[in-house]
């Protein structure tokens, strides 16, 4: 069975996967379900029923004890009704009105991983840690991220007004016009000194294809000439697997980039760079990323640091290490099921902790988000604890994490317009990291 993976901290983009329904509401992986589970969950619908205070028939009961069920798992299972299902599938395509933010769940309430540049959320100033505590003046509080992006979306042109908290501040309102969302990946310039710089803002079926463009342009720009390259990450919070293992192959001449490992050993999969050649084998590269950095953004950070082709610079990486697949029900909806973990090619799991740049250079004071702080994935309530390396065994899932990465401090956000300018201090580290490599290396040869 075909199956393709979602990785991503976001409850606005999916991948699909197909599966039958039998298999979903009747036997299982860790055993049968009994006689008195199901007499259990029966005899609790007739109760509410029978006595509670207002009417409720037993679809809505039936769907919110699914969604129930699959939320407690852990922050990014979900089960979606039929008509949730279809609105990710407008998703994909791009038919929908939306703000353009990545969010998670911190404590029932949604937060705010990152808005995607160039979306009315980056517009508006929206920044990675906000909380959103009211949509059109009702909480947010326990409502389930499904239904919080049901409320966000709409017709394009339309206005909805959302209530933010941010560190330092009184909550204040923030009205956004809704627009499709689409949104150029890639985005690439030519830098003092002949240095090549490509941003993505977020991995999609694009993405390796526009990176393969931008390098080429940006090598005609140089006259073929490139000294070195950036690879922008920051602040990008993830996408398709697929996509994250193709720009991460062009780097690199074969090898491993990443293996997912599922509780059967038949979900264990590595995925291979192909042995085409890499695409600049011996230009200086480095790779930026922060906390708002998560999944795909990591599976790439992480391969090209393990496989020794890029330096890693900037802060410590949102620390998501899990994949979800989508299965649909069949006229039921889907579930989006946490379904793996992924390692990077040293066989370590970035899950709750992150990947930890090999030079640490934080946004100067007067470049950050007042008052901000990200998420990470180990603050996420229900959130899996660190396995350990590939192949050895490690702690359950849920427990608290203790290790020094995951319980860190993240350091406050750039401000989002500041990326990729002439302002951006991390960028302007990178760039003389690059200098500094590329004479080293006219010094040696």
């Amino acid at each position: 069975m075909r199956k393709s993976h979602l990785v991503i901290v976001s409850v606005l983009a999916t991948a699909l996967t197909t599966l039958p329904v039998a298999f979903a509401i009747g036997a299982h992986r860790g055993g049968s379900l009994t006689r008195n589970d199901l007499a259990l969950i029966g005899g609790v619908i007739q109760l509410v029923q029978r006595d509670y205070v207002h009417p409720v028939d037993s679809h809505t009961l039936t769907t919110d004890a699914l969604k129930g069920m699959l939320s407690r798992l852990d922050p990014h299972s979900d089960y979606m009704d039929e008509r949730e299902f279809k609105e990710t599938q407008a998703d994909l395509a791009g038919k929908f009105g939306g703000l353009g933010i990545r969010i998670s769940q911190e404590h029932g309430v949604p937060k705010v991983i990152s808005p995607i540049d160039g979306t009315p959320a980056a517009r508006a100033g929206l920044q990675p840690g906000d909380l959103i505590v009211q949509v059109s003046g009702k909480s947010t509080q326990g409502v389930s991220l499904s239904k919080i992006v049901r409320v966000l979306r709409g017709k394009p042109g339309t206005k909805v007004t959302i209530t933010i908290a941010r560190s330092g501040k009184t909550p204040f309102d923030v009205t956004i016009t809704r627009s499709i969302i689409q949104v150029d990946t890639v985005k690439s310039s030519l830098k003092p000194g002949n240095i090549g710089y490509v941003r993505i803002s977020q991995f999609g079926d694009d993405t390796a294809k526009d990176v393969k463009q931008a390098l080429t342009d940006l090598k005609e720009k140089a006259g073929g000439k490139l000294k070195g390259l950036v690879l922008d990450l920051r602040n990008d919070p993830g996408g398709l697997l697929t996509a994250a293992v193709a720009v991460a192959g062009d780097f690199l001449n074969g090898g491993t980039v990443v293996t997912i490992k599922g509780r059967r050993k038949s979900d264990n999969q590595a995925f291979n760079a192909p042995g085409k050649g890499a695409i600049l084998p011996k230009t200086p590269m480095v790779v930026l990323i922060n906390g708002a950095s998560a999944s795909a953004s990591e599976i790439v950070a992480g391969a090209l640091q393990d496989r020794h082709r890029a330096k890693i610079m900037g802060t410590q990486s949102f620390g998501k290490g899990s994949v979800q697949t989508i299965i649909p029900l069949a006229g039921h909806g889907a579930l989006r099921l946490t379904t793996a973990l992924y390692y990077t090619p040293g066989g370590r799991s970035i899950q709750g902790q992150g990947i930890t740049p090999d030079i640490i250079v934080n946004a100067p004071k007067d470049q950050q988000v007042a008052g901000a702080f990200m998420p990470r994935e180990s603050t996420l309530q229900g959130a899996f604890n660190n396995p350990g390396p590939l192949g050895k065994s490690g702690s359950k899932p849920g427990s608290e994490n203790k290790t020094a990465a995951a319980t860190t401090p993240a350091s406050a956000p750039i401000k989002s317009q500041l990326i990729g300018t002439d302002e951006d201090a991390q960028l302007k580290a990178a760039l003389s990291y690059i200098e500094r490599t590329a004479a080293e290396l006219i010094g040696k040869g």
